[in-house]
């Protein structure tokens, strides 16, 4: 049996997921990474990470379904347990022009799609991966933003209100999950300076107190502290990642 502690991971391909992979990988830690991309063996220089990779459409709950059932089987090498559940996948949607979708704009169509890779593709692993996660006395993570609390000039109205109620349902989670010896939190990252920042971004820092953007390795060490031993008594919070910028 594989004696390493795992951690499944969404939106592994970048940014902050690639971030996490690197700090988890680093202690040890089998990771099981997902993204919507095939794995990039040039850019992801980890340990299995190829045969560790699997490829799945968040917005499409027939493909998730297959990929928690895939992932099942592959933890089956490590007893059945999983250690930690990362829900950072996100897509924030732009107009035609690249501009904002407000809630007025924002199609129907788009609006589902947002809230299913967003919103109910979490509960969905955490729901799929209960029992792992309960062997393993494990962790959820839930990363959620910034624009969950306030208006945003970038992130449209579907992130907005999806990240929102991840917020209240990492709480929800928390009550149920509990008594399985399961914990659940989230993070609320502000601006990060990752390749995905909005063109304009880099004129917020003055409204930072910190009078930065954060690195990627800030808010993976925060994911990785909320899976570890020393948070064991910390659940059901949401932790602002933001330099100050929500005072």
């Amino acid at each position: 049996m594989d004696e390493r502690k795992t951690l499944v991971l969404t939106g592994a391909s970048r940014g902050i997921g690639h971030a996490t992979v690197k700090c988890f990988s680093q202690a040890g830690w089998r990771i099981i990474t997902c993204s919507r991309h095939p794995f990039a063996g040039d850019k992801c220089p980890w340990p299995a990470g190829e045969a560790d990779h699997i490829q799945v459409d968040l917005s499409d709950p027939e493909n998730l379904g297959s990929a928690i059932a895939d992932m099942r089987d592959r933890l089956e090498a490590n007893g059945g347990r999983l250690d930690a559940l990362v829900n950072n996948a996100g897509i924030s949607p732009k107009g035609e022009d690249g501009g904002r979708l407000n809630s007025i704009d924002t199609p129907m169509h788009v609006w589902r799609t947002v809230f299913q890779v967003n919103f109910f593709a979490p509960i969905m692993l955490a729901r799929g991966l209960r029992r792992e996660l309960q062997v393993a006395g494990g962790s959820v993570v839930n990363v959620s933003s910034i624009a969950g609390s306030r208006v945003h000039p970038f992130a449209g109205a579907a992130y907005s209100t999806s990240k929102a109620a991840l917020a209240s349902l990492t709480r929800e989670m928390a009550a149920d999950f509990g008594p399985l010896g399961v914990r659940v939190n989230a993070i609320a990252p502000g601006e990060i300076n990752t390749a995905i920042l909005s063109p304009g971004t880099e004129n917020m820092i003055e409204d930072i107190p910190l009078r930065r953007l954060g690195a990627p390795s800030e808010v993976a060490e925060l994911i990785f502290f909320l899976c570890s031993a020393p948070s064991s008594y910390v659940s059901g919070a949401e932790i602002h990642v933001n330099g100050g910028q929500h005072v």
